[in-house]
């Protein structure tokens, strides 16, 4: 199936490691220009050298998307740069999972306000756009009380409810927004490989619930996103697309 994604301009936060990654370079791979950003300076750099070499068109910028202002005027500069933008994607996480103010705060600056400001900012280019979409990344944990209950699950159940909002004012605009909720995802570097290492038992507990015997890869999720920020998806929106192999039991109606 063509999605349709070439010559679509996308941006997205979060986007040199794990999923955000890979959402990157599989929205490239399909022929989007991709502005996407990340804190570490080095880490994007190096992330949008190796991209480039394989010939895709992409922008990298070191943020921190918890700063409005400088969130918004990269928004504005990916827009000038791309000449346009058609798909939003709010990926990136502070992983806040602490009971601490401080955690409850960070959560709240980067998932939360991350979002709705990266929305925001990208609305006056959305509304030109004949292929507007917005997809945000929650997760399984926004559905379910596991470990990672409190400030973690509390905003990513949040940016479901946001985000299935913005589908309903938005739809008379053209104007898509999905929601895709990854469950226990694996990759090097990522927090599941730390508790493998670090907390075993933990990591056991967590495989043993996965019915597939396995975790997802980022590339599973980013297969969804791409298909939900494409025109392939054109009569599909406010949904909660779970990518979880089965972990989850609660009925989605």
């Amino acid at each position: 199936m063509d999605l349709g994604l070439k010559g679509l301009k996308a941006i997205v936060t979060g986007g040199t490691k794990g999923i955000g990654r890979a959402i990157v370079e599989t929205l490239a791979t399909e022929g989007a220009q991709v502005a996407f950003c990340a804190r570490s300076a080095q880490e994007l750099d190096d992330a949008t050298s190796q991209m480039r070499s394989r010939g895709w068109e992409v922008h990298g910028h070191s943020l921190d998307v918890a700063n409005a202002i400088d969130l918004n005027q990269w928004v504005r500069d990916a827009g000038d740069a791309m000449h346009g933008i058609d798909i939003v994607v709010a990926n990136v996480s502070a992983l806040a999972i602490g009971a601490d103010e401080q955690s409850w705060k960070k959560g709240f600056d980067v998932d939360m306000m991350g979002t709705v400001r990266l929305v925001n900012a990208s609305m006056t280019r959305l509304e030109q756009s004949k292929h507007a979409a917005i997809v945000t990344i929650s997760s399984v944990s926004g559905r379910e009380i596991d470990f990672a209950a409190g400030p973690y699950g509390a905003f990513k159940a949040a940016i479901i409810h946001y985000t299935q909002g913005l589908a309903f004012q938005l739809a008379s605009k053209g104007i898509r927004a999905n929601t895709v909720s990854p469950g226990n995802t694996y990759f090097a570097g990522g927090v599941w490989e730390q508790i493998e290492q670090g907390n075993p038992t933990l990591f056991k507990q967590a495989m043993d619930l996965n019915p597939m015997g396995r975790m997802g890869t980022p590339q599973e999720m980013a297969n969804a996103v791409a298909f939900l920020a494409s025109p392939a998806a054109s009569f599909i929106t406010g949904s909660n697309l779970v990518v979880d192999g089965a972990l989850t039991r609660g009925v989605q109606y």
